[in-house]
Formats: C-alpha cells, structure tokens, sequence
C-alpha cells in the first residue's frame, strides 16, 4: 500500500532518511535483523502509513491493518512482537517522540520566501479579487473571483480560497481549502498548528502538524477565532456552519452542516460534530466525542461523552437537560434547609 504523504501545496518532502539516521536522530535502537540502510521517504499514522513510511505505535490497544506494512515502525520494546512482516522495528519507551523527530526530518512546511513580493508572483489570483493594503499572499496560492481580502491579511503557500469569499483585515489562513462565499473575520487565523505535544529526550517537543484545515461553502469565521490544520488527518467545516467570535477548533476534529457556535466555544481534538448541531456560549467538548446530529449544547456546558443525535444537553458535567435541571433544582431546595432538614430564612 503506498502511504498517503502530506499535501504537497503546503509540506516539502526533505530528502529521505535511512533507518540508521533516525535511530541516532530519535536515540531508537534498530531492532536485530533490520536493515539499516532502508530508507524512509515519510512519516505516516497508522491506517496510512505504507512501505516507505515510518510509523508509531504508542497504545498497545492499537492492531495494524491487515493490508498495512509501514517500513519501520517507532515502538516499545515491550510491543514489537505486534509489528507486522517486514516492518522494521524502532526500539525507544517514548515512539511518539521519534515519530516527531522523524516528521521533522522528512518533512518541512512551505514558508513564503524571505525577500520575495508580498504578493508572490506564482499567487493566482482571479479577475475581480480585491487585495486592501498589507496583504501578503504565498505562492502557488489561489484565490477565486469577487473575493475581498482585508489589509495586514496574510494568506500562506499553497491556500487556495473561492469565490465571493471575504477575508477580514489580519486574518491568517494557511494549509487550508476554503470554498466560495465563506467569511473570515478579522484576526481570525485558520489552518496554524494545532496543539500536539509529548515528552521527548530532552523534555517536551511539539508534534508537527502535517493535516489540513478545510472550510466548505458558506461558512463564517467570525473575529479572533482559530480554526486548527490537522495532525495528520483534516479539519473539516461543514457547509454553511456559522462560527462567532473567540471559537476554538482543535485539530481533526470534524464539523458538520448548518452548525452554530457560540461565542467561546471549545471543541477539543478529534471530534465529531453532526449536522445542525447548536453550541451556546462558552461550551466546551472533550477530545475524541461525537456530537449527534441536531444535538444542542447549552452555554457553559462541559461535554465529557458522546452526545446522542438530536438530544440536549447542559451543566458540567453535560447530561440531558431535564435530568441537569432536576438536579439543579434540588440541590437550590437543599442548600436552603439547615442541618435538621428546617427550612432556612
């Protein structure tokens, strides 16, 4: 199976490295047997990682793929017997660590010339785009026809946004698809790192973020709100979902259609979001949940499991509504009575 390399518009592919070099780069053991001038061309997670990738395996309830044969895999001694064939193992108690030294090595973002015209000349750029003052376009990037985009906005290599699109003045967007008539408000930034981190050698490293942040058609972003690219996989916004001001949108996560998002809202990693789902202000979800379809999260809830499809639900921590309102109901009735159960003044 050949692994599935990071979208070249936005990450350069360095030249590969032998097992050899990312064993002394991460500090890895190569296991016996393996060849350590095969070579690496890219890093991958599992499920997408093919002959010429290197992977990681850090939760031991994790199985490969019976189609899946990474050519090394980052891994605990205690685990490497769970290696498919002829996938070479990297020995160190911290794989993650080495896989993101490894995505360093192999991979680099594209980063707009030092010394080249803020608008880059390799930028294509539509009859009928409106660039105010400041702008900054990066090259091989694409911008459709009747867009408008606001002064100090920096738009990065690769980022290709439609038609009809309105990008308010310092916003940022980079590794990002945006379709027509999406809005992006001033000083929003869609498409940065998203927060990845682990213990490395010599204390934490940041994890590279090699996904993409993709926002469909009719989205709005509004003011000073972060649309995360990727770890690996995307970050997706559903067509015509409307995202207020100060919203948080971790990486991977997965938004669907005709959704709304209140101001400060939080969507921790790797979610999942239905379609018409409604979140009030301050809202918070934990990582890897799923929100049904048509489910509303009432302001100020912490969501902590997955939320059935058409359900709403409020409080910290969120439960249905009626079953938080009862609760919240006798614990008032409660706090007012004394010790003996006497009602209280």
């Amino acid at each position: 199976m050949a692994a599935r390399r990071p979208d070249p518009r936005f990450f350069d592919a360095l030249a590969p490295a032998t097992l050899a070099e990312l064993a002394a780069l991460t500090g890895a053991t190569l296991a016996p047997g393996a060849d350590p001038t095969r070579e690496a061309h890219g890093v991958a997670v599992l499920g997408r990682a093919g002959a010429g990738a290197v992977t990681f395996l850090a939760d031991p309830k994790l199985a490969f793929a019976e189609h899946e044969a990474p050519g090394a895999c980052f891994v605990r001694w205690a685990d490497a017997a769970r290696l498919p064939p002829g996938c070479a193992a990297l020995l160190m108690d911290a794989p993650q660590a080495g896989y993101a030294l490894a995505a360093v090595r192999l991979h680099a973002p594209r980063r707009h010339p030092a010394g080249s015209a803020a608008i880059h000349p390799e930028a294509e750029l539509e009859d009928g785009v409106v660039l105010a003052p400041g702008v900054t376009i990066g090259p091989g990037a694409q911008i459709g026809r009747g867009t408008s985009v606001g002064a100090g906005a920096v738009i990065g290599p690769g980022v290709a946004i439609g038609r009809d699109c309105l990008v308010g003045p310092n916003a940022v967007i980079g590794f990002a698809l945006i379709g027509d008539r999406v809005r992006v408000d001033a000083g929003a930034v869609v498409g940065e790192a998203g927060f990845g981190a682990t213990a490395g050698p010599r204390g934490v490293i940041d994890i590279p973020q090699l996904g993409r942040a993709i926002l469909q058609d009719g989205v709005t972003v509004g003011a000073n709100s972060c649309i995360d690219r990727g770890a690996y996989d995307d970050t997706v916004v559903g067509e015509n979902t409307k995202i207020d001001n100060l919203v948080q949108v971790a990486h991977n996560v997965v938004i669907g259609r005709n959704c709304l998002l209140a101001a400060f809202t939080g969507i921790s990693g790797s979610t999942t979001v239905g379609d018409g789902c409604m979140f009030g202000g301050r809202a918070g979800v934990a990582d890897h949940i799923t929100i049904g379809a048509g489910a509303r999260i009432a302001a100020a809830a912490g969501v902590l499991k997955d939320v059935p499809a058409g359900e709403t639900w409020g409080g910290l921590p969120a439960r249905p509504l009626k079953r938080w309102l009862r609760e919240a109901a006798w614990m008032a009735r409660h706090s007012r009575r004394g010790p003996e159960g006497e009602a209280r003044s």
